[in-house]
């Protein structure tokens, strides 16, 4: 009863909130009203392990509607159009643009938002190429416009990359005349693809507007296969499927609950297995009960295929875990500052990886079976533990070639993304190349995913998505905003202290 009535109250909060936009008050009363039912039943130490603050379910009902991300073939809808939504096959770059605005806004999400909008240069090139230069460029660029005004939440994703085409040169144009934050953008870099013209030109968007990332495509390719996309943050999925969920171990937080290294090895079993159940427990409900995957249009058209879903297992804090058992060892190394140090995260991260591998899901099809290992961006929440196994915001080393070597140590670990976040002093726009080095130089070194703006950037990184500074001012002085995480960003700028990274 205690806890119905604090769901009332918090539906009256988000009622009278007047910093909330309508859309906003809408998808947090969807939460809320989600947050009101259980119908999986929980392991038996989730509830213990949730209320230390170890297993963090991201705010994930007990009673799902839909899967958390989802992937759709846009190839499928260029090709054949949508008969739920009434829409041909698209003809020309109006009638393709049309298309995509029109698509989008109903592939859901845990956001309600479209964590994944295509592969935009390769969905639009066809039709680019049959247009005047000028106007093909501004169309995209209204595009562009029209996706940060109405997806307003950027975890909305794009990828461009690695072939050059037209169509990625105009994107990363507009996004340079006009930056946003939404949508999230990919670059998919491959050096033996990838003409170097082309890379410096996604570097110099970068130093503007924050995107595009580069994603490591021989990389993920080697993990997932020709038909992946990065969705959401850098989440790596398949197209035509996605993830069912996403869970979270906080690995500093079960550190703190144990007296030794030796102890901390049981937790850790303790804690993955109870969280794979709980995993498991969703989907099954998902699957079997909540009817998505037999009444949804995306679904019976064939833009998303029950059989490529898989599920990611979350992990954040790997850092503060580090530190914490070095203390019980009684030694001092630090987590990339000592060889010892960095060989205990390791050695965490193969025990979990193969405890990860260890365990089946009959639905996740997508793997094999298998959950894939995921290094989480971390939550607006967060105060003194680290996203995914990142060196601590303050600790980063001094030489960029030692932070580099250390990505690669880890980034391996995660078929469904991880990634590293870089601020660079401005005076790197005049050397963009500088920028396109160091990806090339960390890929060379094993990294996966990284992020670069530049230190005076309006549009900023916070830890897998994008804000404004200039709305995270708004927002704290008490005005509306309209992408909704700005409140994530200030958040996160107020408790993991994203305003103070390292500059390069």
């Amino acid at each position: 009863m205690e806890r119905v009535e604090q769901t009332r109250q918090a539906i009256l909060d988000t009622v009278c909130n007047g910093l909330l936009t309508h859309e906003q008050k809408v998808t947090g009363l969807e939460r809320l009203a989600e947050s009101l039912i259980e119908v999986i039943e929980l392991p038996q130490a989730y509830p213990r392990l949730k209320a230390a603050g170890v297993i963090c379910d991201l705010s994930e009902s007990n009673c799902p509607p839909r899967p958390r991300y989802i992937v759709p073939d846009y190839a499928e809808l260029f090709q054949k159009g949508c008969r739920f939504l009434d829409l041909p096959p698209p003809a020309d770059l109006d009638e393709a643009i049309n298309t995509l605005l029109i698509f989008i806004r109903h592939v859901p999400s845990v956001t309600n938002f479209p964590v994944f909008i295509g592969f935009l240069d390769r969905l639009l090139e066809p039709f680019v190429g049959n247009e005047d230069p000028k106007q093909a460029r501004k169309k995209i660029g209204l595009f562009l416009r029209a996706v940060d005004r109405t997806i307003t939440d950027s975890f909305c994703h794009a990828d461009i990359g690695p072939e050059d085409t037209m169509t990625g040169r105009m994107i990363l144009e507009c996004e340079r005349d006009e930056p946003k934050s939404v949508p999230n953008l990919s670059f998919l870099y491959d050096p033996e693809i990838t003409p170097e013209d082309y890379g410096l030109c996604a570097a110099e968007t970068a130093l503007v507007s924050a995107k595009p990332s580069f994603a490591n495509h021989q990389m993920f390719l080697k993990d997932l296969g020709k038909d992946y996309a990065i969705a959401s943050c850098y989440n790596g999925l398949l197209t035509g499927g996605g993830s069912y969920t996403l869970s979270r171990l906080r690995l500093g937080q079960l550190a703190g609950t144990v007296s030794s290294l030796a102890d901390f090895w049981t937790a850790l079993e303790e804690a993955a297995e109870t969280m794979m159940a709980y995993m498991d427990a969703r989907i099954a409900f998902m699957v079997e009960q909540s009817g998505f995957f037999e009444t949804n249009f995306l679904v019976k058209e064939g833009f998303i295929h029950r059989d490529r879903f898989t599920a990611m297992f979350g992990l954040v804090g790997l850092a503060e875990c580090v530190n914490s058992l070095m203390e019980k060892e009684g030694k001092t190394g630090r987590f990339g500052h000592c060889p010892e140090a960095d060989v205990l995260g390791v050695k965490v991260m193969n025990r979990l990886d193969l405890l990860v591998k260890e365990h089946h899901n009959p639905y996740c099809t997508a793997a094999n079976g298998r959950f894939l290992l995921h290094g989480q961006v971390g939550i607006d929440s967060d105060a003194g533990e680290s996203p995914a196994t990142r060196i601590p915001i303050g600790e980063e080393p001094k030489e960029l070639s030692d932070h580099l070597r250390h990505c690669g140590l880890f980034h391996r670990f995660f078929p469904s993304g991880t990634g590293e976040v870089f601020v660079v002093e401005s005076t790197a726009r005049r050397n963009p190349a500088y920028l396109l080095d160091m990806v090339k130089g960390g890929f060379a070194k094993g990294g996966r995913y990284f992020s670069i703006h530049a230190s005076d950037s309006d549009v900023i990184r916070v830890t897998g998505y994008l804000v404004k500074r200039s709305e995270m001012d708004k927002l704290e002085a008490g005005k509306n905003v309209l992408q909704n995480t700005t409140a994530l960003g200030l958040g996160a700028a107020r408790n993991a202290k994203i305003l103070e990274r390292k500059r390069r």
